[in-house]
Order: structure tokens, then sequence, then C-alpha cells
């Protein structure tokens, strides 16, 4: 009898965990295709003279004829909220971006020359923090009278731009229904699948880490650089070195891919950090730039003594440059 009910308490106590678990919070965003179908979009030229066409994200909700996108992205939101997903308003978070007083552009002349800028996508995942990027595209159809919706859906992870789930489809044809019922009918059938994937990936995130990249670089004025010796656990050993030994006792998978190491310049790529860290007794969710700063604590004591500045390159891409802050 007691061997039953410490089962059923078990059992109970399971059930409550999975139903508190932490689900991915969530931003629907228009994909490129559908801005470029549409003409939602702006040119840059880079450094090198290269045009570059891109989505213009920041005047998409100052067009004409915008309410019928409005109200898709709302249908989608609605639908994400009813699985209990967390959900980000785009609109609101480009309204953020575009009241900051300064944006980011090129370092200061005293770095290592690399050009830098970040594009509005980049900014609406910095700004809003968003677990899951769930790219939209959408084509309203005609078949006689009636109208209906083909779509296709990527679910992105934010930090690292893989995808992670996909859903695609067409929607019965209707004669009186909104857009946006028009969006619900055409993705209910596919949605459960949909979901069942993004809780895959973020409880393999949970497990295993959050994935991004970390580049290490050095000012043009600095007095070292990543071929300079220290005397490090008994031995002399470059900083390149010393470096990896940390990214390896500190990331969660221990085995930090090094793509690329030269004095100047250090690439760690699937580096996975824990979701969150504990401080002042509580848990606190820890971001690429939180973990950054542990090395960049580390650099700056004995027998180091180095200082460095963090750029935080969108949310999953973070720079360590060496020499001053």
């Amino acid at each position: 009898m007691k061997k039953y009910l410490m089962l059923c308490l078990l059992v109970v106590i399971s059930i409550v965990s999975m139903a508190q678990a932490k689900k991915p919070t969530i931003m629907v965003v228009p994909a490129d295709a559908y801005c470029s179908r549409n003409g939602y979009t702006t040119e840059w030229v880079d450094e090198n003279g290269n045009s570059n066409v891109v989505s213009d994200l920041s005047n998409i909700f100052k067009q004409d004829n915008i309410e019928d996108l409005r109200l898709v992205i709302s249908e989608l939101s609605k639908i994400m909220a009813e699985r209990g997903f967390p959900l980000k308003d785009l609109e609101q978070t480009l309204k953020s971006i575009q009241q900051e007083s300064v944006e980011m552009g090129l370092l200061s002349s005293s770095s290592s020359g690399a050009y830098i800028t970040e594009s509005m996508l980049d900014k609406v995942k910095r700004t809003a923090k968003a677990d899951i990027i769930i790219d939209l595209d959408y084509t309203p159809m005609q078949k006689g009278p009636q109208r209906y919706i083909s779509y296709n859906m990527r679910a992105l992870d934010a930090y690292t731009n893989k995808v992670v789930a996909a859903s695609s489809g067409v929607g019965s044809p209707s004669t009186s229904a909104p857009i946006n019922l028009l969006l619900e009918e055409a993705v209910l059938n596919h949605m459960d699948s949909f979901c069942a994937q993004l809780m895959s990936h973020f409880e393999d995130m949970s497990q295993n880490g959050r994935e991004i990249v970390m580049k290490f670089r050095v000012w043009d004025n600095a007095d070292v650089n990543f071929e300079s010796e220290f005397d490090f656990e008994d031995e002399y050993l470059e900083l390149t070195d010393i470096i990896s030994y940390w990214m390896e006792d500190n990331t969660l998978n221990h085995a930090p891919t090094r793509t690329n190491a030269t004095e100047n310049y250090i690439v760690f790529e699937q580096v996975r950090i824990p979701l969150y860290k504990e401080r002042n007794g509580r848990m606190s969710a820890l971001d690429a730039r939180g973990f950054a700063n542990g090395i960049r604590s580390y650099l700056k004591k004995e027998p180091f003594l180095i200082d460095s500045k963090i750029y935080e390159r969108g949310l999953g891409e973070v720079w360590i440059i060496i020499g001053e802050k």
C-alpha cells in the first residue's frame, strides 16, 4: 500500500512539474519573402560598396493597407497564446527600438578595425529577447468569389537562426471569412505538431544549454595578444589555450568548437550556456552577455590583469575585445 501511495505521489509531482515547465517566449515576424513581395524593403550599402536589399521592419506598421498583416499576426499570436506560449508583440517592440536615443554603429577607431552593423531584425531580437522567432509568410489566394490563404511559417532559434519547427499549408476557400479567420482555418490542423517541435527544442535547451557564438579580438593598441604566455596551473601557456580551457570548464557541453585561432582572433561555435544562473539566492536568466562577463572578469584578475570590452551582436553572438574597455 505504501509503495502504491508513493507511486501515485511521484506521478502527481511529475504532472505538476510538467505543467509548470517554462515555455519559450515567442515573437511573430513577417518573413523576408512577404516583405519583398509587398515592397516592405530598404537598401543599404556595406563598407565594400555592395548594395543589399533587406526587409524594412522599422516602418512596416506605418505603411498603408497593413491591416491584413496586423490581423494575421494577431491571429497567430492568439493561437500560440491559447497553447500557453508567452508572446512578445512585434509592433510594440519596434516602437521601443525607435525610442532609443543611440543606435549601434561602427566601433571606435581604437578597435581591431572590424566594420559592424546590426540589422533591424537583430535589433528586434535584442530588444524583445524572445527565445523563438516565428517567420511567417502568407499569400491571400482567390478562387472565383472565394478567398483562401496559403501559408508557410518557420520557427527559428533567436540566438542561432536555426530552424527548429516548420509548418505550411493551404486553407479552405470562403466567400465571407476575414483574413485572420482564413489563417486560423489553414493552420489549426498543423499547430499541435508545430508546438510539439517547439517544446522539443526548448526541452533540449533546458537540458543541454542555449547555443551561442563567442569571438575574441584584440584592440590594435593592446600590449597582449592570444599568443602571449602566462604562468597558468604550473605551466606557461598561450592565452589562446587558457581561454579554451575556461570555455571547456564553463560550458554545459564542455566541448565548444574552436573554429579559428590566430594571434589576434579566436572563434568558438556551438557554445552551450545555461539558461539560468544563481544570483543572490535566486535563479536569473543568463544570456550571451552574462556568460561573456564570466571570462571578462576572469581575465581581469591575476595573473592576467587584462581589461576587455564586451560587444553584443544580436542575441546569439558576443565579442570580447582585449586590451582595454
